[in-house]
């Protein structure tokens, strides 16, 4: 099974710059944005077998990836603005 990269990087290319900037900028991006990858290495730890866990457990640790995910993009959209 292929795992995919689901760094905030390789999910928002588009913000790359913008994503490293706020990180050193604005403790609360940094702290959502820490908080993202430690989730994310969670599931990819679940996915290749490493951890074992009901499957319940994986799709909470998706959706709060995908909320955390949502609210990194408000915050880069929002600077951008």
């Amino acid at each position: 099974m292929s795992i995919e990269n689901h760094s905030l990087v390789n999910e928002l290319p588009e913000f790359k710059e913008r994503i490293h900037e706020l990180k050193i900028e604005n403790m609360h991006f940094h702290k959502l944005f820490n908080e993202y990858h430690d989730v994310d290495k969670e599931i990819h730890r679940i996915e290749k077998g490493i951890e074992n866990t009901a499957d319940d457990y994986l799709e909470g640790l998706k959706k709060q990836r995908l909320n955390l995910k949502d609210q990194l993009f408000d915050m880069l959209n929002a600077e951008k603005a």
